[in-house]
């Protein structure tokens, strides 16, 4: 039995919290549903490791080895052979030593007579409860080989856009860490290095050079507690990031802020989109499929959203009338929604719609840092000609009274 914390919705709509024990996240789920309608998150609960036993590492499974791991699936059960052979000739293959010792284990249980995705929960908890229950959708119907079809075309799509965001952004990125790097050094070795020259040629030096003296010597004298204090800071900010309060000011305000918030709806809805596409097609009901998909959603606010929606699907409400009662996703995705439940084709309207929406976020990144280069040199080159001015000036000053 493995035992789970989850967060919960009551019928009257308040929040509770507790932990229940299960076999697996999918009779738990079950489990939970007889007291409250809508789980709004669950997670099993971690041992607690020593050090000898430690697994040294992100805990997180790649997405890119998640996508070749899913198109290997797929066409090895295409040729007719058993999924316990499958995931033996897998494991020997992947490179991913995490991957490698779960399908051995998973491969072990199914062989014993395990569920594919019970086998598969239970040996990696790290793995997407996407993946999990897209699987367990696949057992059901007899179609696992699509499911893992789907699920690489998936994880492909999901690993292709993070990888856009992450070259975009890494040029910025490293401008500013060796800007800032450069101007820490100024600061705080060559601007006290010219204060003492500064002072052996006499005179009165001007304000614009004093005020640099007086932040270099602020900078040198307590560089140790400025430090401190930003790790303080930043520690404080992931605790409270981490609390339920926190998490969802911080997820909204990434929602409304300029620009960014823009960008996070676009990047939500594209991955909202995919997540439904993806588990509708593999022949889960549109309830249960809203359910997983508040659990994968980046977004904290968007997850609870997209959760709220579950129970107003269970009352007999469509989709579409469902999301138009949602606060932040884009008119678009809801139209698009409800014109794919009115014409019986929401899958294929959905997997278009998480296209545009990808497309969509790329475009807006690639615009937004377009006008972030610029002005973050304007912003660089105004600091160092602060700088050259206050250093020159009193050497002007010098040869002036001289």
């Amino acid at each position: 039995m493995i035992t789970y914390h989850y967060r919960a919705m009551t019928a009257d709509g308040a929040k509770t919290r507790g932990v229940v024990q299960a076999v697996d996240e999918y009779a738990a789920v079950e489990k939970i549903k007889q007291t409250c309608p809508i789980v709004l998150q669950i997670k099993p609960v971690e041992e607690k490791k020593g050090l000898l036993t430690m697994e040294i590492g992100s805990k997180k499974i790649d997405t890119k080895a998640l996508s070749v791991m899913c198109s290997q699936f797929a066409i090895i059960l295409k040729s007719g052979v058993s999924i316990t052979t499958c995931m033996e000739m897998i494991a020997d293959q992947t490179q991913d030593k995490k991957l490698k010792k779960m399908l051995e284990k998973a491969a072990a249980d199914v062989q014993q007579g395990s569920g594919i995705a019970s086998s598969f929960q239970r040996n990696c908890k790290e793995l997407p409860v996407t993946f999990v229950e897209t699987i367990r959708a696949g057992e059901e119907s007899g179609t696992i080989d699509e499911s893992f079809a789907a699920l690489e075309k998936y994880y492909e799509k999901a690993y292709k856009t993070r990888q856009k965001v992450k070259q975009a952004m890494s040029y910025p990125i490293f401008v500013l860490c060796v800007a800032a790097v450069v101007l820490m050094i100024v600061m705080v070795k060559v601007v006290p290095t010219l204060a003492g020259t500064f002072a052996d040629l006499g005179g009165e030096m001007p304000a614009i050079t004093r005020g640099l003296i007086a932040t270099s010597n602020f900078l040198s004298k307590n560089i140790i507690l400025i430090i401190i204090a930003v790790l303080a800071l930043i520690m404080g900010f992931r605790f409270w990031v981490h609390t339920e309060k926190g998490r969802e000011r911080w997820s909204s305000f990434m929602l409304r802020i300029p620009v960014l918030g823009r960008i996070n709806k676009l990047n939500g809805s594209g991955q909202f989109a995919n997540t439904m596409a993806t588990l509708i097609r593999s022949g889960l009901t549109v309830g249960h499929a809203l359910e997983i998909t508040s659990q994968v959603m980046d977004n904290y606010t968007l997850g609870l959203e997209t959760s709220r929606m579950t129970g107003s699907i269970e009352e007999g409400k469509r989709l579409g009338d469902c999301m138009r009662e949602c606060k932040y996703f884009p008119k678009t995705l809801v139209e698009m929604c409800a014109l794919g439940e009115e014409t019986g084709e929401l899958e294929m309207t959905l997997e278009t719609t998480g296209t545009y929406f990808d497309n969509e976020a790329q475009h807006a990144t690639t615009k937004a840092l377009s006008k972030l280069e610029p002005t973050m040199l304007l912003f660089l080159t105004g600091i160092a000609g602060f700088i050259v001015i206050a250093i020159y000036l009193p050497m002007f000053t010098v040869y002036n009274l001289i």
